[in-house]
């Protein structure tokens, strides 16, 4: 990979705001139809941003980690999420549908291929569809990273985080009778998909208050108002439960760590808050020890968010950096 003295100047400061070039709906499935956008450069290097969640939806804010004259910047909402329907439905939601719903997309866009970048869920997937389709990705930047492994729901589900956020757990705890805590995740499972639509909000507004307020370092109050959008934590809560309880669908615990080779020659960059609650650096040092060839970058005074300064700072980074590579390419 790179050294860091080939890039010695890389621009760290988020884009401009910039409006879509394009919108639109894609029907993926009898179903289910996504929300996409392009933004950036028509003609430029394609990169695919991957929402976090599952079930969180992208935001306008997404565009700005990318050069808008070099990037043709795509951005979609998984099913269920965001602006795409039926809202907040978990049939036919599986990640393997969304990895063929990423192809759909690649191929309606008529790109040959395309840079990867996703977070937290956005990591997790981005990894699967990678594997899937090595062939069609030019460089990944993952951030966050999730690999759905038992310990990790359990780390932030069943009580590991609430050692450092007792306060913000417990009414996450408290929605739930003592006699069925042997398992948050089933629990909150039986109440998001109650046939009372306020059992739904009630349990939809506690699991997602609970993710909000754990994910930045310094508290971040719009991140925490989230969890009052009943809208927004409907599709939040209930499909990020769904996967949850799922396993994320994957055969094997270890599936993404197994599956690496696939990926090993892709030029990715590896971002990490240390003092990540939502998603822990095991993960990411699992990942690292496993594809010591990956840029890992450890960042030390941040958590979970993307938004979160530094974070924000190395993932902009990371993008320049891949662009450099591409250009010298073109050269």
């Amino acid at each position: 990979m790179a050294s860091e003295k080939q890039f010695p100047e890389l621009n760290t400061n988020l884009y401009p705001q910039i409006e879509p070039y394009g919108t639109g709906f894609l029907k993926v499935s009898d179903l289910h139809t996504i929300y996409w956008e392009q933004s950036g450069n028509p003609s430029g290097h394609p990169v695919v941003f991957i929402h976090g969640g599952p079930g969180g939806g992208t935001s306008p804010s997404n565009r700005r980690f990318f050069d808008p004259n070099f990037y043709r910047i795509i951005l979609f909402d998984q099913r269920g999420a965001g602006k795409s329907t039926p809202h907040a439905c978990l049939e036919q939601n599986t990640t393997w549908d969304l990895i063929d719903d990423i192809e759909k997309l690649r191929e309606h866009l008529e790109i040959p291929e395309w840079q990867v970048f996703g977070g937290s869920w956005g990591s997790t997937l981005a990894l699967a569809y990678s594997q899937s389709h090595p062939d069609k990705v030019t460089g990944m930047i993952l951030r966050g990273i999730f690999l759905l492994r038992k310990k990790e729901i359990d780390w932030f589900y069943e009580g590991g985080a609430a050692a450092i956020f007792p306060d913000a757990w417990e009414p996450f705890r408290d929605l739930i009778p003592e006699s069925e805590r042997g398992c948050f995740v089933d629990a909150y499972k039986k109440r998001l998909n109650s046939d009372d639509i306020n059992t739904q909000y009630a349990a939809a507004r506690a699991w997602t208050k609970w993710e909000m307020m754990t994910a930045h370092l310094l508290p971040n109050e719009d991140n925490i108002k989230k969890g009052d959008d009943d809208y927004f934590s409907l599709a939040f809560a209930r499909i990020e439960n769904h996967y949850f309880v799922n396993k994320g669908f994957f055969p094997s615990d270890s599936f993404l760590l197994d599956g690496i080779d696939k990926i090993r020659h892709i030029n990715t960059t590896i971002v990490q808050g240390r003092y990540d609650v939502c998603c822990p650096m095991m993960s990411a040092w699992d990942l690292h020890k496993t594809w010591p060839e990956a840029d890992f970058r450890v960042v030390p005074d941040a958590g979970h968010s993307a938004n979160e300064p530094s974070i924000t700072a190395e993932l902009v980074a990371a993008n320049e950096k891949l662009k450099s590579i591409i250009k010298n390419k073109g050269d």
